[in-house]
């Protein structure tokens, strides 16, 4: 169950529920996403089978973001739109970018430097844009997400290379989208308090209006190719997803994203492991070796 909402003026005047309670959601969220990103590696994927998870999830949560509306008694705004609309057209190229990478790639390479590339792009911008200086703990960190894609790809200029592993620029792309689509959503559930639910919900909905035109458009036989083969991982995705992200928004709505943002990050090393068991990806200890140091490095970028 989610915990209750604090009020509007709670939330501005910063009142928090004990932070024990959001690590809780994190973690759940954190199994849920390393889930659903195995189960996307192993289907068939593609345009067409991201429109259809989008379609079945609308319609398997709709009951929960109608009894969310009502229990929280929200009230619809004009200007929720620009959040919603914003962070599904963000979520529509994380979910196509994502999909691309897992299709050249392993799960336990994409996902880790998918997951890094954003935070590391913040402290990029904080250093070059801001002129900020971070302090010691935050440059540790930089390290270790660096001494992680060491030990992923062997040298991180790899990463810029013709030779880098296979879905890293994917994998790349896919990190710029988390760091954009993070901050809108934090905008639309703390600051706009849109319920978590209605909001991703909402954005679902959103996602099949941009989805499902174009691939009707570009190859409409696509929607039964992909229904026929990948069936069973549709409707996990579609539940496994917004799941996790739901429980990531109700953290953040009494809880910093400077703490949120780090500890989800532990779905890394999920992923790693379920890479290295299930889908028996090479050199399974250097790997999650690697995925442990961007956890690590993460964590102290967020509290550096």
């Amino acid at each position: 169950m989610h915990r209750p909402r604090p009020t509007a003026e709670a939330a501005r005047a910063g009142v928090r529920p004990v932070t024990g309670v959001a690590l809780a959601l994190v973690v759940a969220a954190a199994l849920a996403h390393a889930l659903w990103n195995f189960v996307l590696k192993r289907a068939r994927g593609g345009a067409a089978f991201m429109a259809l998870v989008a379609i079945v999830a609308v319609v398997l949560w709709a009951p929960a973001a109608a009894a969310e509306w009502q229990l929280r008694g929200y009230r619809f705004e004009l200007v929720h739109l620009w959040p919603i609309a914003a962070s599904a057209a963000v979520h529509t190229a994380y979910f196509l970018l994502l999909d691309r990478g897992y299709r050249y790639g392993d799960l336990s390479v994409v996902y880790p430097l998918a997951r890094a590339t954003g935070p590391v792009l913040t402290v990029i911008v904080a250093l070059v844009v801001l002129g900020e200086r971070p302090g010691p703990v935050a440059l540790g960190g930089a390290l270790l997400v660096v001494a992680g894609a060491y030990l992923l790809t062997g040298n991180p200029l790899r990463l810029l290379s013709r030779d880098r592993p296979r879905g890293t620029g994917f994998a790349l792309l896919t990190g710029a989208a988390i760091a954009l689509y993070t901050v809108i959503d934090k905008i639309a559930v703390s600051r706009y308090l849109i319920p978590p639910i209605v909001f991703d919900w909402s954005c679902l909905a959103a996602r099949i209006l941009l989805l499902a035109p174009l691939v009707a458009w570009r190859d409409p036989a696509s929607f039964g190719a992909a229904g026929r083969a990948d069936r069973g991982a549709i409707v996990l995705v579609a539940i496994l997803s917004p799941l996790a992200y739901i429980l990531v928004l109700s953290a953040m709505v009494f809880t910093p994203v400077s703490l949120v943002a780090p500890a989800r990050e532990m779905s890394i090393v999920f992923a790693a492991l379920l890479g290295a068991h299930f889908l028996k990806e090479r050199e399974p200890a250097r790997r999650l070796a690697a995925a442990g140091a961007i956890v690590l490095g993460i964590v102290a970028l967020a509290r550096g």
